[in-house]
């Protein structure tokens, strides 16, 4: 993954000189996320700039990216996992190995731009200059792994970002650019492009497929694509460890347009992070011995979790309170990986929404309300998770890869009947863990001990200490009489706690005024549940933590008789 800035509708009487420069400074805050080279691509119209984080073709892939006409500039962040596929057949005149090339080639194929780009299967936002055209085009990912902002400046230029931080103070209209849509300036509207039927709980249908292992194990496979040192997260829960046991499989060889190579890194390396006595550091070590990764495991303290969390915030650009805790242990491991000279891994985002692996799921109503709320859980997934995930590690350029957020593995999980991912009483009396399809799937793969570990959600998992000592700082930090004030200061999404309170005020700093806040999702939630799944259980009315552990008589106690 890379940085991307863009400034568009460029007038005849702007000064190029002076708003490239203003260009470079503006790419600069976000420069962490492509510390490898900086291109630059100006016309009359357009201002593009890009860091790049070189993962695939390091040595020709450089953006933004020329056609070889010269009339198209192109820009991106991300991975287009089936560009060998694309390549094939394209009349396009390719000027690099780049994957992200395809993208290029498809726009000049000509057609609707919302029917081609139903064609990508990666994870990407970029924007496209056509100089013949006069006409550019910007488009983000289906599930938005990767993030991008868009605003308008003081004179209405269109300006476009991989982060807030660099239009911040520019753009006073700034939001978060949707995923699954596009912009397209010939027709100046917002679209969206990405369409699937199994959004509606009906058209989903029997049980879960049998390729669903395969399905996996071929989107790992996949996100293998790389030309330099990978790895993997392994926190020892399910997920991160199914995708580290898929990764070992296909480590030693690079896959590419259909042949096969060894790949120079043949050792897999896997990480984890946690408190001295975390449940993840213990789980972690099983199943990289299980699996026979190279395995690492850093313990954090209390104290460096809560030094770095000013610098979290502001890499992250938000003051979600799940997130926050989350997202502190990831950027503390993120810098270790970097050190280890390890530029990409793979990691277990997005299973956990398709399969419904949080506690509360346990207290839905009916398949319909178990599938409406997993498609709920994937369309905020850009605002939670995948924004963690990606801006945790790239404030160090380091890429993390989601596997269970391939979008041939979406429509294979997500276009079975819920009832058969759905919690329950079995025959034999006992009670049904959540994910038990997957974990079925996947039989004689992980020791069982991790196979058919119960959910721990991250920011409980490195250390239930973590935690309760951020709660414990926010009461010693924020008098009562600043947070009896809370709603006189922030009236959109006051802060419910202190704990909230501190982080909204460490965001305020680097991020003020309401367009910033807006970007940051707000509302109650119990155990990371929607807001719309409060109403599963009259408990949920009292109120509670929103951590993965605040489900009463749930957690440890899934699989207990019924």
């Amino acid at each position: 993954m890379c940085g991307i800035f863009a400034m568009f509708d460029l007038g005849p009487g702007d000064d190029l000189a002076a708003l490239r420069r203003q260009a470079l400074e503006l790419s600069q805050h976000q420069r962490h996320r492509g510390p490898d080279w900086s291109g630059v691509f100006v016309d009359a119209g357009v201002l593009l700039v890009h860091e790049r984080l070189a993962i695939v073709d390091p040595a020709s892939g450089a953006q933004p990216l020329r056609s070889r006409d010269g009339a198209l500039a192109l820009a991106v962040n991300g991975e287009i996992y089936n560009h060998a596929q694309l390549r094939r057949g394209s009349g396009y005149d390719f000027t690099t190995g780049s994957d992200c090339e395809v993208i290029a080639a498809l726009y000049r194929e000509g057609g609707d731009p919302a029917t081609w780009l139903a064609r990508l299967n990666g994870i990407f936002a970029f924007a496209l200059w056509d100089g013949t055209a006069q006409r550019y085009l910007v488009a983000r990912d289906p599930i938005g792994v990767c993030p991008l902002y868009w605003g308008h400046d003081a004179q209405g230029r269109l300006c476009v970002a991989s982060e807030m931080k660099a239009l911040t103070g520019v753009c006073a209209d700034l939001a978060v650019f949707p995923p699954g849509h596009v912009y397209d300036s010939a027709g100046g509207e917002l679209r969206r492009y990405h369409h699937r039927a199994w959004r509606d709980h009906a058209a989903t249908q029997g049980r879960a497929p049998g390729n669903l292992r395969l399905a996996l194990e071929q989107a790992v496979q996949r996100q293998l694509m790389t030309d330099v040192p990978c790895g993997v997260l392994l926190s020892g829960g399910l997920d991160s460890s199914l995708v580290a046991a898929c990764a070992a499989r296909f480590a030693r060889e690079r896959v590419e347009d259909g042949g096969r190579s060894e790949a120079w890194w043949p050792r897999l390396h896997s990480f984890a992070i946690g408190m001295e006595g975390s449940p993840d550091l213990g789980a972690a070590q099983l199943a990289a011995e299980a699996l026979g990764t190279v395995h690492h495991g850093f313990v954090y303290t209390f104290w460096e979790g809560l030094d770095a969390l000013p610098e979290v915030i502001r890499h992250i650009e938000s003051y979600d309170v799940t997130t926050v805790r989350a997202s502190t242990p990831m950027y503390l491991l993120a810098r270790r990986i970097k050190a280890m000279g390890v530029k990409m891994v793979l990691s277990g985002e997005g299973s956990d929404e398709q399969f419904g692996g949080y506690l509360y799921f346990h207290k839905a109503p009916s398949a319909e309300a178990f599938h409406e709320e997993t498609v709920r859980k994937l369309d905020a997934l850009h605002l939670y998770d995948c924004l963690r995930a990606n801006k945790a590690m790239m404030a160090w350029g380091v890429e993390a890869r989601m596997p269970f957020l391939d979008l041939e593995f979406i429509d294979a999980a997500m276009g079975f009947d819920a009832r058969h991912k759905m919690t329950g009483t079995r025959p034999d009396g006992s009670r049904s863990i959540e994910k038990a399809v997957l974990r079925e799937a996947f039989e004689g793969v992980l020791p069982e001990a991790i196979l058919w570990r119960q959910k721990e959600q991250f920011s409980d998992g490195v250390g239930y200490g973590w935690i309760d000592g951020l709660k414990a700082h926010a009461e010693r930090t924020v008098s009562d009489r600043e947070f009896a004030a809370a709603a006189s200061r922030w009236p959109h999404h006051t802060p419910a706690t202190k704990e909230a309170y501190l982080y909204r005020a460490l965001f305020e700093r680097h991020f003020p005024g309401e367009a910033c806040a807006a970007t940051v999702p707000g509302g109650k939630s119990i155990a990371c549940s929607s807001p719309a799944a409060l109403a599963w259980d009259a408990s949920f009315a009292a109120g509670a933590d929103p951590s993965g552990r605040a489900v009463r008589d749930v957690h440890a106690q899934a699989l207990a008789p019924a």
